[in-house]
């Protein structure tokens, strides 16, 4: 069997690779496409050798735009790769505009679509990943969830339940698969960072970084919760641009450093007492860690990680983020557990059913 897969971000990439390990030791012949959605040497080059995947056979290089261009471009630029590589089925992770990019294409001409991640839902037609995610799973022939609730999410949405595969979370596989790495280097990192006790503060998200009617109030809030606990803040070079007036002004305890690699972050994730956060894939690193999690968002797609996990929604209620903030330090944390099928395993069930049902 041929297998493409198709990763355009730093997430993807986490994805893509316990499964592309799991189908090579299968033997499948498998191709990877970078459609460089997200281009940057840390954000990357170092993700590939780190998570121990090789380095793309097709690189796109579409870059940043809108989200319209940015579809477009990879559209484009990814239908002549597909047509000339002829695979049995094309791979794709996740909710970036480079996984609904490549199932369009797909779809229109005739090649099968596997969706790793898929099912998950915010209900909040406002993000642009819900939209992503929505599109793909319509498109999509094999349909692989990460929890129950994706299956009932697919059900309601009339996916026909033969497409449909609950496997547990590949995001889970590549944290486990690396978690002595990043236990061995933490020592060392604690060191540089001359580490005590403290927490892990994540953003990305526009709606949270590129509104100064949220950032500043954001930011006020975290500089004051650092006084009670250093804040250790890896910040996007784009954040850093726009707000290195505010960010210098803040105290020493919140630390502002630059984007980490993953067994770095995952490392001070598992130390962290408390990570405060805006991202979909910390929280279920977060819930598998046992670590308190914060999210600074209305809604999650991840609602297991609330469920069963250690994730609180905050939005953007500062007094809520500060009360849950110290019930953390106090010890006060949820009574959690990890959901099924969170086990590792994920990867070798995709690549199970794929050889089984799409020779």
């Amino acid at each position: 069997m041929k297998v493409l897969h198709v990763v355009g971000a730093r997430p993807n990439f986490m994805k893509a690779a316990p499964v592309y390990r799991a189908l090579g030791g299968r033997g499948h012949e498998q191709t990877l496409v970078h459609t460089g959605q997200h281009y940057d040497a840390l954000m990357s080059d170092v993700f590939f050798k780190g998570l121990e995947i090789p380095d793309p056979d097709e690189s796109l290089n579409v870059g940043s735009g809108s989200h319209a261009q940015q579809t477009a471009a990879i559209m484009s630029r990814f239908e002549p790769v597909v047509l000339a590589r002829k695979p049995d089925i094309v791979l794709v992770y996740g909710d970036v505009n480079s996984t609904v990019a490549a199932a369009l294409v797909c779809s229109k001409i005739g090649i099968r679509v596997g969706h790793v991640e898929s099912g998950l839902r915010s209900f909040d037609r406002s993000m642009p990943e819900e939209i992503n995610r929505l599109i793909t799973d319509q498109l999509a022939d094999f349909l692989f969830t990460p929890s129950a609730d994706g299956n009932e999410n697919l059900a309601r949405e009339g996916i026909a339940k033969e497409k449909v595969f609950l496997v547990g979370n590949v995001m889970i596989d590549t944290l486990i698969r690396f978690l002595p790495k990043a236990d061995e280097i933490f020592p060392k990192l604690k060191a540089e960072l001359s580490l005590d006790s403290f927490g892990l503060v994540t953003l990305h998200r526009p709606s949270n970084v590129d509104d100064e009617s949220t950032f500043l109030p954001m930011l006020h809030v975290l500089d004051s919760l650092s006084e009670k606990l250093p804040l250790i803040f890896p910040v996007h070079p784009r954040t850093r641009q726009k707000w290195s007036a505010r960010l210098e002004q803040c105290n020493s305890s919140l630390r502002v450093i630059a984007p980490l690699g993953y067994f770095e972050f995952l490392a001070l994730q598992k130390n962290a007492r408390v990570v405060i956060t805006d991202s979909g894939g910390i929280q279920e690193e977060t819930t598998y860690l046992g670590t308190p999690c914060l999210t600074l968002r209305e809604n999650t797609e991840r609602p297991i990680t609330v469920t069963l996990g250690t994730n609180v929604l905050i939005g953007h209620d500062w007094e809520l983020l500060e009360s849950k903030f110290h019930e953390a330090l106090s010890g006060g944390r949820k009574q959690t557990g990890r959901p099924p099928l969170w086990d590792g395993k994920a990867s070798e069930r995709i690549a199970e059913i794929l050889t089984r049902l799409a020779p």
